[in-house]
């Protein structure tokens, strides 16, 4: 199948998938309220084969230290996936398929498969990290920019973190836990009872993000918009906690948004 932009409808939602511009969400409008920022960079991308920062851009694979490109330097950011196509498998009204091959500069050959199901009143996705040949450490999340002001009306941020990932001054946690600290913030959260983010737009619109996964990041030191974004780790996590995939034992994910009206 191509890898065009697919639209998904469900009651007053509907939601694009760019599988071209790096398999990202690249909207989802409720009625009239389009709740991720536009544009190329935007929408919400999946971190694969890891999430944040990697220190240096290098990770200790087996006994093999391996550089990943500075795309911010001095560190290497987000995974390689959302820098290339990936293309549909399957498509219905309500739920697309599409999958991007590991490739270089990721040392490993492996695939990447994304599910966007669609509801009336929520999106669910997932997403698998297999292994073909060998065995790789690898995260995987999803780094969504929500819009911080949907018709004049700013959002609420309202989560219960268990502890907040001390951050140091190369933007990278520290390795020490500590309570959490008011905003604003580029930092990441630990829930070990799942990721439950709420996001509220007084009188318009309330959408929580949740997960099974104890990690979340959270951004939102822009003034355009706030990102909540699950992950299977920290940042840097391919050096300190490391997430095996082997070619029996594929990573898989996944975060729902649901939300009502107000």
């Amino acid at each position: 199948m191509s890898n065009d932009d697919i639209t998904l409808t469900a009651g007053e939602a509907e939601v694009r998938v760019s599988p071209a511009d790096g398999g990202r969400i690249s909207g989802l409008r409720i009625g009239s309220l389009e709740l991720l920022r536009q544009g190329p960079r935007f929408g919400c991308f999946p971190m694969v084969p890891w999430c944040g920062r990697i220190r240096d851009g290098r990770f200790l694979d087996g006994g093999t230290v391996r550089q990943m490109p500075l795309n911010s330097p001095p560190h290497a950011i987000h995974g390689t996936a959302r820098d290339g196509a990936w293309r549909t498998a399957r498509v219905t009204a309500d739920e697309a398929v599409i999958t991007c091959e590991l490739a270089d500069p990721w040392p490993h050959r492996g695939r990447v498969t994304q599910i966007v199901s669609l509801a009336e009143d929520g999106l669910t996705l997932t997403m698998s990290v297999e292994a073909y040949d060998d065995s790789f450490p690898a995260q995987l999340g999803w780094h969504p920019w929500f819009h911080r002001t949907l018709d004049g009306v700013d959002a609420r941020l309202d989560f219960k973190p268990a502890w907040q990932e001390e951050r140091g001054a190369d933007h990278l946690p520290t390795g020490n836990r500590i309570d959490p600290l008011p905003g604003p913030w580029d930092d990441c959260f630990g829930m070990p009872g799942g990721v439950d983010v709420t996001l509220t737009w007084p009188g318009l619109l309330e959408l929580k993000v949740a997960s099974r996964e104890e990690w979340v990041v959270v951004y939102d030191e822009q003034a355009e918009a706030v990102c909540v974004e699950p992950q299977t780790g920290p940042p840097n996590g391919l050096n300190t906690s490391p997430r095996l995939v082997t070619p029996l034992d594929p990573l898989e994910a996944a975060t729902a948004w649901s939300w009502r009206r107000l």
